[in-house]
């Protein structure tokens, strides 16, 4: 983290995420004030545009990218066993239940259910596939969303949809998305949590990073337009191809009790 108190997302230009300083301390509970601000969004956020933007988005990538995504699936199928898709329920707008789509990127044995193992993952996770593990350093894992996305179960840019165990009793007014400001800023997330003890992880989640990423995500989509969101989809494709050898946060700036996270100017 910077002198200055802000956090890089590591990348740079007219592509850089912006949002104003959260001055509060990781470790203080989020208020039901916070969680309130669910219900705020901009315009764009809450428009028709948007979700055209979602459809005709999603439908084109999805037929560009049909063959290699049955390659993917092929390869995720003959590589490991179990099946090609991760399914499994997520919290969407208004509360509802959903099931999201991704490219099993773990042994078929460790998916959700009594003895599944620890919902979140680490780096160098021994249930993650060889395979798996480049999908997920990629995020072509992430690519069957697109069919959630032209359901209308996700949007393009938006907070991740959440687990019902991490889920609030609110409802977010929004659809969740693929990729978000909080999204990017802890796109290392796994590499952070390598270094918290596996009998701590929901814990430290649950205390640390999920309040900070829903700070990030609520003041993104109170200010979000479409060319911001442009610029977040230009920003996670190039995250995605120049990855940088350390976490975009590292474990001091999550627990850090006197700096709050911005991002240089977007607008």
């Amino acid at each position: 983290m910077q002198e200055s108190g802000y956090v890089e997302l590591g990348l740079t230009g007219p592509s850089a995420i912006s949002l104003p300083v959260f001055p509060y301390p990781f470790e203080t509970p989020v208020s039901r004030q916070t969680y309130d601000r669910a219900a705020i969004a901009s315009e764009w956020t809450a428009s028709w545009q948007k979700r055209a933007l979602d459809i005709a988005v999603s439908f084109t990538a999805l037929v560009i990218l049909a063959l290699p995504m049955a390659f993917i699936a092929a390869i995720v199928r003959l590589s490991s066993p179990g099946p090609a898709f991760f399914v499994q329920k997520r919290v969407g707008r208004g509360g509802a239940l959903f099931s999201i789509y991704k490219f099993r990127s773990m042994r078929a044995s460790s998916g959700s259910g009594p003895g599944a193992g620890p919902g979140l993952t680490r780096a160098g996770d021994s249930r993650v596939t060889a395979v798996g593990r480049w999908l997920r350093k990629l995020k072509l894992d992430e690519l069957p969303q697109l069919y959630n996305i032209l359901r209308g179960d996700m949007s393009l840019i938006g907070p991740r949809p959440k687990l019902p165990k991490y889920a609030e009793a609110h409802a977010m007014h929004f659809r969740p998305g693929v990729t978000g400001a909080a999204t990017l800023a802890f796109r290392h997330e796994e590499d952070l949590l390598s270094h918290v003890h596996p009998a701590q992880l929901d814990d430290f989640y649950d205390r640390f990073i999920r309040p900070a990423k829903e700070k990030i995500d609520l003041e993104y989509m109170a200010r979000a337009t479409f060319v911001s969101d442009l610029r977040m989809i230009k920003s996670t494709l190039l995250a995605c191809v120049a990855r940088r050898a350390h976490p975009a946060l590292a474990l001091g700036d999550v627990l850090s009790r006197d700096r709050g996270i911005s991002f240089q100017a977007m607008n």
